[in-house]
């Protein structure tokens, strides 16, 4: 019967609760205003001949249609550890919001305990007063014929056992809602770690195509300087041949050798290069550099653009927009949690418990006690540590609106930065290739000249230098142009829209399961379901965008 008043009297209060925690202080996110122009300034007057649409989230790399590349994006889900990192954030910020709602619950505690109590005798006490005593006491149920409270030889004894068992109950009851101002603040950040898991994946990913396509073209590089040397070596021949013959002079042929012997020099560079993207790329896919060895493979060089669409898609796009934006909604609740502070709290507490000096007596209803009641509680004095608070809550929140304001900026930056590289780049490279086929036919013509007689070896050397030169200079445009392609789709969020980022229901259960394994740990199974659109870590991760 005391059990079942005490359950009624709980959910008798609940109504008057629920009517008290409809108040939340504070106020409600609004989306801060942002500098969003009307147009891309730098599209004006330029547009990519056959733009081509990102492939998506998943594989936006593979509007360059390189297989290799291809696989090795694949592997910066499973094995990169910066990504591992902020996935792990993730999941911490997620389980902050259970810690947070957690709080909105009755806390419920059981207790059980055995308590023991006695009284220390004197060694130079009597024992007939001792004994005495005794018997005086037995019929109190405190003597030697009771609980012992004394015993002979004037030593103490215990003189009573008492158990217990109880439980007790505390609801902070939310009036002013600084609990629930403290779970949306939870929810906001996990909402900006989700946002940030996808700008280190994109990142990663951006920085593996770039340091793939800087290795690709010193494989150009060096390609085009082996075939300089073999240019190099003939000139040298004919130098030889004319001296022999008396038309042509040792300056000629230590010219000549000097040539061949620099670009073979520069080989080595090249080589270098090589080896550094390919050790980055082995760091950015969670490798050690001996596990990765690329082969030489063709490079296209075949640019490809994606659309820029329209300035004020780009909030939506960019990752680094979306988590900025979430650290502002979570500044803004905790302005609401410290705006609470200056309002009473109110408790509901309540105790069931039942005291007896037998085990049996644990079962009586006779030994049973309970206590319910609210409580309110209001900080009187705290040296204005209160101010101080929401003084601070406000300055974090201007401060997050002005990180918001410089990350959309930056954003339209990076933008127009890589439209500017890619439409001067491209005229650049028009102008190249006329150069490269310009310098060509020079070489051609001054080294029949020089065969002819007609011309020194001077004038060789420098048709050959001016051709080599032209070479070496169309392929670091191409190099730039392909890094600007990169940079221009990771500016533009690399296919990535904030749909992705999961809803605050999302976040009100906790995980199924846990990603606490090592890199190399089930990497085969994850390499094996990220293949399919449903399998994944991160496919997994995003897949629940739409729970409401």
């Amino acid at each position: 019967m005391t059990e079942r008043r005490f359950a009624w009297g709980i959910f008798a209060l609940c109504p008057a609760a629920a009517l008290l925690t409809g108040c939340e202080l504070g106020p409600n996110y609004m989306r801060p205003s942002a500098p969003v122009p009307m147009e891309y300034k730098e599209i004006d007057g330029w547009m990519p001949a056959t733009p081509r649409e990102a492939a998506g989230w998943e594989n936006w790399w593979a509007v360059y249609n390189d297989p290799v590349l291809d696989d090795l994006e694949k592997q910066v889900d499973i094995s990169n550890q910066n990504l591992i990192a902020a996935e792990a954030a993730y999941r911490a910020a997620r389980a902050e919001v259970g810690i947070q709602r957690a709080s909105l619950l009755p806390t419920l505690n059981a207790s059980a305990g055995a308590r023991g109590a006695g009284t220390f005798g004197s060694s130079g006490s009597s024992n007939a007063g001792s004994n005495s005593n005794n018997t005086g006491s037995g019929s109190s149920g405190t003597g030697s014929s009771g609980t012992g409270s004394g015993s002979t030889g004037g030593r103490g004894g215990v003189s009573a056992i008492t158990y217990s068992l109880g439980l007790d109950t505390s609801w902070d009851i939310d009036v002013w809602g600084r609990i629930r101002r403290s779970v949306e603040a939870s929810v906001a950040t996990a909402q900006a770690s989700a946002a940030d898991i996808a700008a280190a994946r994109l990142a990663a990913q951006a920085q593996l195509a770039a340091d793939y396509f800087q290795l690709r073209v010193a494989d150009l590089q060096t390609q085009s300087y082996t075939a300089a040397v073999a240019d190099f070596q003939m000139a040298l021949t004919i130098a030889q041949n004319r001296l022999q013959v008396g038309i042509a002079t040792m300056a000629d042929v230590y010219t000549a050798q000097t040539q061949v012997d620099n670009a073979e020099a520069q080989l080595f560079n090249f080589q270098l290069v090589r080896d550094r993207m390919e050790h980055a790329i082995a760091a950015l896919i969670g490798k050690t550099p001996d596990q990765v060895a690329i082969a030489t493979a063709p490079l296209s060089e075949d640019v490809p653009v994606v659309p820029a669409e329209v300035p004020s898609t780009l909030l939506q796009r960019r990752p680094d927009i979306a988590s900025a934006e979430y650290a502002v909604a979570s500044a803004n609740a905790e302005i609401g949690v410290a705006l609470a502070a200056w309002y009473p709290d109110l408790t509901l507490t309540g105790s069931l418990g039942v005291v007896a000096t037998s085990l049996g007596g644990l079962f009586k209803a006779s030994n049973a006690t309970w206590s319910l009641g609210p409580s309110i509680a209001e900080t009187v004095f705290n040296g204005g540590a209160r101010v101080a608070t929401n003084l601070q809550a406000q300055a974090r929140y201007d401060q997050s609106v002005a990180n918001y304001r410089q990350t959309v900026l930056t954003a339209f930056q990076q933008v127009e930065d890589q439209l500017a590289t890619l439409k001067i780049l491209e005229e650049e490279a028009a102008a190249q290739n006329r150069t490269v086929n310009d310098a060509r036919l020079a070489e051609e013509l001054t080294l029949n000249q020089y065969r002819a007689g007609t011309a020194d070896f001077a004038a060789v050397i420098i048709a050959q230098t001016a051709r080599l030169n032209a070479e070496t200079t169309a392929l670091n445009v191409l190099n730039g142009r392909l890094s600007g392609s990169v940079n221009f789709i990771m500016a533009l969020g690399g296919g990535w829209d904030e749909s992705r980022v999961p809803q605050p229901g999302f976040f009100y259960t906790l995980p199924e399961t846990t990603r606490n394994d090592g890199p190399q740990q089930d990497a085969k199974s994850e390499a094996e379901t990220s293949a399919k659109p449903e399998g994944g870590f991160f496919q997994r991760l995003f897949h629940a965008i739409d729970t409401p």
